[in-house]
């Protein structure tokens, strides 16, 4: 899963008008339920100062009382490993999300269920997908959440799987699957997946990030990003309301990216008044200093992400010493 391609037509994007909307998108509400307390820390990346680094994506989230589990890392025991090192105590995790179907990002679940379920049955029990996330592949990346489906049920665990955006709790929105209004190719090639009906290239269908609603603005977290990150901020801004953009968080799959699509990108991350980066996993280390020069941040306010670096909402960014 390292070699991706990425591939926008910079013509085809400028041609598409600034305000697109999409089919079906419900209208802003403007007295939506504000989370008014979030933290979010990175428990797997590719850099480390402490702990575990590796190729994959996992975050704790911690909104409002509330504990969510984002992404599971791409080793068994990274995040276990790491979350211990930290400090952090995933036995009152109850919600999981896993962001799409690749091994980087759900190969921990297991682990953790069996971890903490010995001494809370009910800690990792509910795993919140989109649709799409089951589907046989072949090629590149094969999928392995269809033998995982039955491991894990056999805990006794659940799968919620989503088609649209739903708010899983006050403030804090699941987009599930991404219209790809801009062709943001940002998903690996040589891949294909059965649709039921034929086999045809994998673009990632089942990609979904979470996106939470706050006074500051809104503020995405996302494991990959294969719907590209300028359609999911464009959806969440669609179904959610237009606000600007407090943070953007995780991994974007922008490391392959050439200048040209990462000056699109910054274009469209200022359009939305984006104030803060933290980019982890895929997103690329020069990515990040790029996006960082081009929207006129700082290095307190676009960072690369380390194990256990930090957004909070009222705090700002904290990374590792490495990263600053």
């Amino acid at each position: 899963m390292k070699k991706f391609g990425f591939a926008i037509p910079l013509i085809a994007l400028f041609l598409l008008p600034a305000a697109a909307r999409v089919a079906g998108q419900s209208a802003p509400t403007a007295s939506r339920p504000e989370v008014h307390a979030l933290k979010i820390t990175i428990l797997s990346t590719m850099l480390a100062d402490d702990g575990i680094g590796e190729w994959g994506f996992a975050a704790l989230v911690e909104a409002d009382g509330r504990k969510i589990l984002f992404d599971t890392g791409a080793r068994p025991n990274t995040v276990l490993e790491n979350a211990r090192e930290l400090k952090l105590d995933l036995s009152d995790v109850e919600d999981v999300i896993l962001s799409h179907f690749h091994d980087d990002h759900t190969t921990g679940l297991l682990t953790l269920r069996r971890e903490f379920s010995r001494s809370n049955p009910s800690a990792l029990s509910r795993v919140h997908v989109a649709q799409g996330i089951f589907l046989e592949r072949r090629g590149h990346n094969p999928n392995p959440m269809i033998q995982m489906k039955k491991d894990y049920e056999a805990t006794g665990g659940v799968f919620v799987i989503h088609d649209k955006p739903e708010e899983i709790f006050p403030g804090i929105w699941l987009t599930g699957p991404v219209p790809r209004v801009y062709p943001e190719k940002n998903y690996p090639a040589g891949t294909e997946v059965n649709t039921g009906t034929a086999w045809v290239e994998d673009t990632v269908p089942d990609d979904q990030s979470l996106v939470f609603n706050t006074a500051h603005g809104l503020v995405l977290l996302s494991g990959c990003g294969h719907s590209g990150i300028i359609n999911t901020l464009q959806y969440a801004r669609g179904f959610l309301r237009p606000a600007p953009i407090d943070a953007a968080i995780g991994g974007f799959h922008l490391f392959a990216a050439t200048d040209q699509q990462l000056a699109w990108t910054a274009s469209k991350l200022k359009e939305y008044q984006t104030a803060r980066i933290l980019g982890a996993h895929c997103t690329g280390i020069e990515s990040v200093y790029r996006l960082r020069e081009l929207l006129g941040l700082t290095r307190q306010t676009c960072l690369v992400g380390t194990i256990g670096a930090t957004y909070d909402l009222n705090g700002g960014i904290k990374t590792g010493p490495i990263a600053r």
